[in-house]
């Protein structure tokens, strides 16, 4: 028998498995019950996040959401290289509501064909904070309405993280 045939599937069959391997260790990660788009439209300041490889030596990092007349979402996300004063680096895109996930659940795009999963797995009542995943928890972030949080807010959401399953040694306080 001549396996050439399944060569080329080879990829295809790996991240099968590895993926079928990670979910099954993990609960499914809950999102919040529902949000009110137009309030959580506007500027959040990233306080935390995990390391990523588009966000690297970024600090004063922000994101603006602004709803358009078609139902999407406006992505306007800034931040600072290297330092404070460093050059400003601005990416735009645009998000728009997943199925089933009552406004907690997005897809976010920056340059077609590709999408991500945004998710917001805590709000706060006054919708002055957030923390956005997705389904695999590789992507991590802490936002809030004001450039500095409060500490024991803080501390409270990385108690929170840690009862669903992130590392939170893993993140990177981003200097505002």
């Amino acid at each position: 028998m001549s396996y050439r045939y399944l060569l080329p599937m080879l990829p295809i069959l790996l991240t099968a498995w590895w993926w079928s391997g990670c979910k099954a260790h993990r609960e499914p990660l809950p999102v919040v019950a529902s949000v009110d788009l137009q309030r959580y439209a506007g500027r959040w300041y990233e306080i935390a996040r995990y390391p990523n490889c588009f966000e690297r030596n970024c600090v004063g990092v922000t994101a603006n959401y602004i709803l358009r007349d078609d139902g999407k979402i406006r992505v306007e996300n800034r931040a600072h290289v290297g330092s404070l004063d460093g050059k400003m680096k601005t990416a735009i895109g645009r998000a728009w509501v997943a199925p089933g996930g009552e406004n907690a659940k997005l897809h976010v795009s920056f340059f077609a064909p590709f999408q991500a999963d945004y998710w917001i797995i805590a709000l706060g009542e006054q919708y002055d904070y957030a923390v956005v995943s997705e389904p695999s928890r590789h992507y991590l972030w802490i936002l809030c309405r004001t450039p500095k949080m409060d500490e024991v807010r803080y501390q409270q959401l990385l108690t929170f993280l840690t009862t669903r399953g992130f590392d939170t040694t893993k993140l990177v306080v981003t200097p505002q």
